[in-house]
């Protein structure tokens, strides 16, 4: 058992295999803050364990494009605090093609990289599993998203800092809103997840959260700001998530005012600035964690899963399985977001 900063894990160090010999990471989808610790932890973890590895750059598009240079620990330094991903990050149609898979690998096999692990979503790990299984290829993933909405683990890269962001602006927004006596609505990222915005309404004292998994009708929310106003609640903030069921945080907004119940509202929409910035101190500690754990569990034969942390264990689940069976908001969350917004 080794242990980083209180994190447990479950593997033994030094593990000397020698069927791998050169390890390639990308980072693939939407940046996540601790993608960076990430690769990191990735490129010493090789060193550690007198493997070479190899940063892919623009995650499968650079695999195509053989857009690929050598790393070691000191080309990796400094960027442990840093945003964003130094490997950078596109989308790439190519890679669907018979074609384009066929061009990367050979890419790889050029430079004698015989693993692979891939920091991203959902996306990215539906490219990596097709990879592994065209080609019985050592594929290992690292949940990177900030929507928090993979299996096979409790959290994923970013989310704890991405929530802290919006934490941060609804803070700030309050401010407002209490000076004007205003009803604010915020919308945050969670196309089809509602973690962000269900953490930071509960997190952030919001009167009401919308969210893709739970529809809250129109009566319901002006029967909530009512309840708020009469009270004597003189301002209010909705999150709101980009793919809740209701609309968008402008057309909620929209439509009650059309109610003429004298709302002075606003809307506030977070966009991208979810993604930036330096990840957390829980972030940081996951990639590190997840990193030395990808490594290891690919010296140790193993492939097409994603490495994840339940209750502080590193554990290993099915690539397919963490694409599958997504994560879903916890209704103790909205309750508890209910029952502490009177």
């Amino acid at each position: 058992m080794f242990g980083i900063l209180g994190l447990s894990v479950n593997f033994t160090l030094p593990i000397i295999m020698t069927e791998i010999k050169r390890i390639g990471v990308l980072t693939s989808g939407g940046d996540a803050p601790g993608m960076n610790a990430a690769i990191r932890a990735v490129v010493r973890a090789c060193a550690f364990n007198k493997v070479e590895s190899y940063g892919i750059y623009r995650g499968y598009q650079g695999m195509i494009e053989n857009d690929i240079v050598q790393l070691n620990p000191r080309k990796v330094g400094n960027i442990l605090h840093k945003g964003g991903t130094m490997l950078k990050s596109a989308r790439c149609l190519e890679f669907k093609t018979e074609e384009g898979m066929q061009k990367a690998y050979e890419n790889l096999m050029n430079l004698r990289i015989d693993a692979l692990v891939v920091i991203g979503g959902d996306g990215s790990f539906t490219g990596g599993l097709r990879f592994a299984e065209k080609y019985n290829f050592p594929v290992i993933g690292i949940p990177g998203t900030i929507d928090n909405d993979l299996g096979g683990t409790d959290y994923t890269l970013g989310f704890d800092t991405a929530t802290n962001t919006v934490i941060d602006a609804v803070d700030k927004i309050r401010d407002t809103a209490l000076s004007h006596n205003r009803l604010f609505f915020v919308e945050v990222m969670g196309r089809d997840s509602g973690f962000i915005a269900a953490s930071a309404a509960l997190a952030s004292g919001a009167k009401a959260v919308m969210v893709p998994e739970k529809k809250v009708s129109m009566k319901q929310l002006m029967a909530k700001l009512k309840e708020s106003r009469e009270s004597g609640k003189s301002s209010s903030i909705v999150v709101v998530a980009e793919g809740g069921k209701s609309g968008n945080a402008y057309e909620i907004a929209k439509e009650v005012q059309e109610k003429g119940e004298g709302y002075d509202t606003k809307v506030t929409v977070l966009g991208h600035i979810q993604r930036g910035g330096n990840p957390s101190v829980k972030d940081r500690l996951l990639a590190c964690n997840l990193g030395v754990a990808a490594v290891n569990g690919l010296l140790d034969g193993k492939s097409r899963v994603m490495c994840g942390e339940i209750n502080n264990q590193v554990v290993y689940t099915s690539i397919k399985e963490a694409i599958t069976q997504k994560l879903k908001v916890d209704n103790r969350l909205l309750e508890l977001a209910e029952i502490l917004s009177i």
